[in-house]
């Protein structure tokens, strides 16, 4: 059949072939706001490399195919040896290689390796988010692994190598290895103390034989786990290798992969331990303040992936908008329209600002003030992400409800983080928690906020009402996702005032403190700088 019904027209060209990194003014400035100058010039070079590359037609089809082709499970092989392996498509490991070589598991030996990091994850997942998770996991193992020394000796250099090593071997036999997690189990979830996976000390110093499952292990492809379980004096944190000194496999039975609404590339297994070897990290008894550093630097992952999330789902939007037409003229210049944009560009600007401040408050040691803003952010960041991604899909009208778009992967992507390391319920009493034993954490986060006293009345107004709300103990545990609210906003929007263009600064007090707009987005008020709002958050290199 010949001829032609119609011409495409009026349709935006593909957001591709940018740099991901110098195209996001609030990520760039952040970087240079917290950098020492004599890094800047390399770190800037490192970032923009990176960001060519997340902004490739090649990178987005690595994600595409990743997600198309999730991982699969092989039990045993064909001739009914168990081997407990998971299959990935040759895309996956294209991205995790090119996130190993870009050293976002080499924070730890850097100068201002927390902060270089955090700024390439902002950039790296906005290719695709499944595989960042073994990236995080092996990251955050570093701390942990450092309550036995001799543990960390043999293994830090391995996860924190920049050289990407597939394949289950001895760890003395490869150049990089990557780690998971498994702290989780059927009768307990999030309340660990509940486990019930045994460990029987052996005779050698040390080692112990596990029995038991975990009903979320994260990652279950990696070398090596951290997990808890139950030893003599209590509550326990263990390495588990899935490859044993002398080349056996240790006994690690897969059940099945997690069948999830999102994070398809990645997988996350139900696994079983019978007689499995592993090594004590730390005392007995000492787990969960154990593997608590392993946690508190996944909680930052999560606020750094929704962050991502988020500016992607933004970027699209504005870009969209810029180049499609509606009704006589672009849709980024409607008014209406106009407003719902740059009302997501301010969620997506503080939720970025803020995940750079915690990064360079780990690489200045701020663990007090750590303490509480990372379970804050955490909580409230991540609580953002899902109806920030779900509105700028419906800036793409019926186009972003089409998987083609790639919106509808990002959709089901942004509950997760609010999930993941501890749910919204679990992070507004980690909030209690640090405020009621850790006076210092208070004062760190009230010397932060008060740098910017006396700037916007709107913000000195909040925190009043947050000091307010924190002197009335009644019913505290009920409103602590009011209090965790409070302190993240009040946080961003000092951050803001103190860095971001005015418009930006007065935007966000003026909504999010000041109390004028509605509660969907696209409600601020028409008199603020929304046009200059919209152009900043345009991704244009």
């Amino acid at each position: 059949m010949s001829g032609r019904t119609h011409t495409v027209t009026n349709q935006p060209p593909p957001l591709a072939e940018y740099d991901v990194f110098t195209a996001d003014r609030a990520l760039t400035e952040g970087v240079e706001r917290h950098l020492e100058p004599a890094l800047l010039d390399e770190v800037h070079a490192e970032l923009s490399l990176l960001g060519r590359t997340a902004g490739s037609g090649q990178a987005q089809e690595w994600g595409r195919l990743a997600n198309e082709h999730p991982p699969a499970l092989r039990t045993h092989d064909r001739y009914g040896n168990r081997i407990d392996e998971v299959e990935f498509h040759p895309a996956w490991h294209r991205l995790l290689g090119k996130g190993v070589t870009s050293g976002l598991t080499a924070a730890w030996g850097r100068p201002a390796g927390h902060l270089r990091r955090a700024a390439a994850f902002l950039v790296w997942s906005q290719v695709e988010a499944g595989h960042l998770c073994p990236l995080s996991m092996t990251h955050a193992a570093v701390p942990a692994l450092r309550a036995q020394p001799d543990l960390a000796e043999v293994w830090e250099p391995l996860l924190t190598s920049t050289v990407y090593d597939a394949g289950l071997r001895p760890a003395a036999h490869k150049a990089g290895a990557l780690f998971g997690m498994g702290m989780t189990e059927k009768q307990g979830g999030s309340d660990v103390r509940a486990n019930t996976t045994r460990a029987v000390a052996l005779a050698e110093s040390g080692a112990y034989e596990l029995t038991g499952h975990k009903w979320f292990c994260s990652a279950p492809m990696s070398d090596g786990f951290l997990v808890l379980a139950q030893a003599p004096e209590g509550l326990t944190c263990f390495l588990v290798p899935r490859v044993l000194a002398d080349g056996a496999r240790n006994p690690f039975a897969i059940q099945r992969l997690k069948d999830k609404l999102g994070n398809r590339s990645n997988a996350s297994g139900e696994v079983e331990f019978a007689g499995t070897w592993a090594r004590r990290v730390g005392d007995e008894g000492r787990g969960v303040r154990t593997i608590i550093e392993m946690v508190a630097a996944t909680r930052l992952d999560c606020v750094l992936g929704s962050a991502a999330l988020m500016r992607q789902a933004v970027a699209q939007a504005i870009h969209h908008c810029t180049y499609r037409e509606a009704f006589g003229g672009r849709l980024a210049d409607k008014p209406l329209m106009r407003n719902v944009l740059a009302d997501l560009a301010l969620e997506s600007e503080a939720a970025t600002t803020l995940a750079l401040r915690l990064a360079a408050a780990y690489d200045a040691g701020e663990e007090a003030f750590l303490r509480l803003a990372v379970p804050a952010a955490k909580y409230w960041v991540t609580k953002r992400c899902t109806p920030v991604v779900a509105e700028a899909l419906e800036c793409l009208g019926g186009n972003g409800y089409v998987e083609e778009s790639g919106m509808p992967r990002l959709l089901r992507e942004s509950p997760l983080n609010s999930i993941w390391e501890g749910a919204g319920n679990v992070q507004a009493l980690d909030v209690l928690r640090a405020l009621q034993r850790e006076p210092a954490a208070l004062n760190a986060f009230l010397m932060e906020v008060g740098r910017t006293r006396g700037a916007d009345h709107r913000l000195d107004a909040a925190v009043k009402d947050l000091l307010t709300e924190l002197g009335d103990l009644d019913g505290i545990e009920a409103r602590a996702r009011r209090v965790a609210e409070r302190i993240a906003l009040v946080l961003q929007g000092s951050l803001l005032v103190r860095s971001a263009p005015a418009e930006v600064a007065d935007a966000f007090c003026a909504s999010r403190l000041g109390g004028d707009r509605g509660a969907a987005f696209g409600t601020l008020p028409h008199t603020l700088g929304l046009e200059e709002i919209v152009e900043r958050a345009r991704p244009v290199s």
